[in-house]
């Protein structure tokens, strides 16, 4: 069980002879690194412009700094193993001094701004989110750079339920599809016989039913396995602790919901109202993440998940206050990686190859010596 417990937090592949030895041999990029660039702009557009349609949402500004006292800040995890950076802005001589935080993720600061923006039920806005997160380690597929699409739609006390959660990641799913295709259409060689088509549908299935599947894997191994039979999959219930005594992975307890009760298709009882996309990465062989997503806490809900992680001092802080006092709406929302889906959808293996950021020569060595070149 070991190997269970470590598998909960902490991203990244862990070593770099194993980095070396999962990545591709035989990779050669299938567009140059100006056609890459040509592709990424109009693929997305593409995505924003079909998000807002299919969510109703409209593009706002977004923070890359806030207030360490606002409690609007990502913590990602539950188990402080990724903290964000902060610096003192001194202001008038430190008379009027601000200690700040650049953002992992706008999973907060989105609810709070649907406020700000008066949204209604059924509106919602879109951001393009850039964010640092410095404690992770530095694999393909894992940069402490972060770009996403963070997204945020008011909703209503009856839509809370997996089948409102469903059709929302329907929905988006249709959108990141579609983006392949526009891809391909404006780049054919990007229909390359070597990797299937982009999968038609999502496959739906509960954390614990993928546990029962698999009960003596750890969490990644699990993941790998079920894209074996379904490459591409939502995975329902990520928080909440499962029959064998963990969480599928750990996931902060003050945004998406993952303790509300709810039953399986065959009738079994089930918690949690969050979920990821993952699909299975033809280039590198291995399980991907798109999107994590979910509808978000009630007042009661924020309660009890955080009595279960011991952080009830949280509700302290403004944000948390906020939501017990009903002043910001009940949300569904998500973050949509935009490195990682275009790595998906423009064929690549490794990241760098479609942002630019900072990664250890030893990595970028070994992606030379595999005809991976990484953007500078």
């Amino acid at each position: 069980m070991a190997d269970k417990k470590a598998d909960l937090a902490g991203p990244g592949i862990g070593n770099y002879d194993e980095i070396k030895s999962i990545l591709p041999n035989d990779y050669k990029s299938l567009l140059t690194a100006r056609e890459t660039m040509l592709a990424l702009y109009k693929v997305k557009n593409y995505i924003e412009e079909n998000l807002n349609k299919e969510l109703n949402l409209i593009e706002v500004q977004v923070p890359l700094i806030v207030d360490k006292t606002s409690g609007v800040n990502d913590y990602l995890d539950r188990d402080g193993s990724r903290t964000p950076i902060e610096f003192h802005i001194s202001n008038d001589y430190d008379k009027h001094p601000i200690d700040a935080q650049i953002v992992q993720a706008a999973t907060k600061w989105k609810r709070v701004a649907l406020k700000q923006f008066d949204c209604k039920s059924g509106e919602g806005i879109l951001t393009d989110m850039r964010a640092v997160r410095k404690d992770y380690f530095l694999d393909h597929d894992h940069s402490a750079y972060v770009d996403q699409w963070d997204w945020e739609r008011v909703m209503t006390a009856d839509e809370r339920n997996l089948e409102f959660l469903k059709d929302t990641v329907r929905r988006i799913w249709k959108v990141l599809r579609g983006a392949g295709k526009y891809a391909q259409e404006l780049f054919p060689q990007l229909k390359d016989s070597k990797y299937p088509d982009f999968p038609e549908e999502l496959t739906f299935l509960h954390a614990e039913e993928i546990l029962e599947m698999y009960p003596d894997l750890p969490r990644k191994q699990r993941e790998t396995a079920i894209l074996q039979k379904y490459p591409a999959v939502f995975i329902i219930g990520i928080g909440w602790v499962l029959k064998d005594g963990y969480p599928h992975e750990m996931r902060a307890a003050d945004y998406d919901d993952w303790v509300t009760e709810t039953v399986s298709e065959d009738g079994k009882p089930m918690h949690g109202l969050n979920g990821d996309i993952l699909v299975w990465n033809p280039v590198t062989k291995r399980r991907h993440e798109l999107t994590s997503m979910g509808i978000r806490v009630t007042k009661d809900t924020l309660k009890q998940q955080l009595e279960i992680t011991g952080q009830l001092d949280f509700l302290e802080l403004p944000y948390h206050k906020a939501i017990l006092n009903d002043e910001i709406p009940l949300s569904i929302g998500g973050g949509i990686g935009q490195s990682r889906t275009m790595m998906y959808l423009l064929r690549k293996a490794h990241l760098g190859e479609v942002s630019v950021t900072v990664w250890p020569k030893i990595l970028k060595d070994i992606c030379a010596e595999k005809n991976i070149f990484v953007l500078e």
